[in-house]
């Protein structure tokens, strides 16, 4: 039985003149929904917007349905005077504050967080495999822990953050890590003990919603999925499916595991947060890169099921090769010589399937 998959993609709406974000993104949904139905929405703030794929039994399928989701959000955005730009963090400092949608949800985590949020402006990718029994989600959660900061580092492409380099790879999972219910979930020996915690840290006011913990796995609570959301957003189609396709292999191995009565690892919090933190800084590196052999060796027969080996060995190629999109954005600063060449490099890849 094949397994689905989807992405949730998440973009930034830039000015052509100033390459800075721009807070149009209600105009911008409004646009796109007559085409693209539910499968596009707004996000926290006013500068960004997201779009669904459904769920897609194949690599082949799931790179169409993002390629016209791009496309179709792209003409929508530029209906609008805006463009579309799959970017960790914003590139270009922009003038004044960025804007929070007007959504109760949103207003209450400004409410609890305050300035936390004021310069909270991320774009995520998170995928969706097919996992409808919560109790086995929580485990397989556990066994995919300790490979979290590997795609941290594996789809790091947030260097730049308001025109300045930060030094670090994945400068969205930074901003990220200062919260105190984002990142890796907790070790939890059963759904119940899930909730717990989460309860435990709702109470304390550190999350907004017990149902809805922002962990970078958990069970949807809305859907029969399993969601991944450790990744920055990937401005290559080819890379966004080649994680998706990975982390199907992953989940899939996992849940191997816990039936066969494996809970999983249980890596120090503390020091997953460290690996958390190096991954974000280096992304792509000669420890990243020996991490991931490993990884593949363990998922290799799941691969190899769903006849996604290629599209993983041409990944890793490519990271090898040319490097995060981190990489990315730094070779294309050093070749424009400054940051608005960085944007208009971001904003014809993310339209353009190459």
């Amino acid at each position: 039985m094949t397994t689905t998959i989807g992405v949730e993609e998440e973009f930034f709406l830039i000015d052509p003149v100033s390459r800075a974000v721009k807070s149009l993104g209600p105009q911008v949904v409004a646009h796109a929904v007559a085409s693209m139905g539910e499968l596009v929405t707004g996000e926290f703030n006013l500068c960004q917007l997201e779009v669904k794929t459904p769920p897609c039994a194949d690599a082949a399928q799931l790179c169409d349905e993002l390629c016209q989701l791009r496309a179709a959000a792209a003409k929508a955005a530029m209906a609008q005077g805006v463009r579309l730009c799959a970017s960790g963090t914003p590139v270009v400092a922009c003038d004044g504050p960025v804007l929070v949608g007007d959504h109760p949800r949103y207003r209450a985590g400004v409410a609890q967080y305050r300035a936390m949020l004021d310069d909270f402006a991320i774009c995520s990718l998170h995928t969706h495999v097919y996992l409808p029994d919560a109790e086995v989600a929580v485990l397989v959660g556990n066994h995919l822990r300790p490979w979290l900061p590997l795609l941290v580092a594996m789809s790091a492409n947030s260097p730049f953050y308001q025109s300045k380099d930060t030094g670090y790879a994945s400068w969205r999972a930074v901003t990220r890590s200062r919260f105190p219910c984002l990142g890796p979930p907790p070790f939890a020996a059963s759904l119940r003990e899930h909730r717990e915690i989460a309860c435990a840290i709702a109470e304390a006011e550190a999350m907004l919603d017990v149902d809805t913990p922002f962990w970078d796995v958990r069970p949807n609570p809305r859907l029969p999925t399993i969601e991944i959301r450790a990744m920055d957003v990937t401005t290559d189609v080819d890379d966004t499916v080649a994680l998706a396709v990975l982390l199907r292999a992953m989940v899939a191995t996992a849940t191997q595991r816990v039936i066969a009565g494996d809970p999983g690892p249980q890596p120090c919090s503390e020091v997953l947060r460290a690996t958390y933190w190096q991954a974000a800084r280096d992304g792509w590196s000669p420890r990243a890169a020996e991490q991931a052999r490993r990884l593949i060796d363990c998922v290799m027969p799941a691969l190899q099921q769903h006849g996604d080996v290629d599209l993983v060995t041409a990944f890793l190629r490519r990271l090898e090769h040319h490097g995060t999109g981190a990489h990315r954005q730094r070779a294309s600063a050093a070749r424009h010589g400054e940051l608005t060449g960085v944007v208009d490099d971001l904003i014809a890849a993310t339209a353009g399937h190459t």
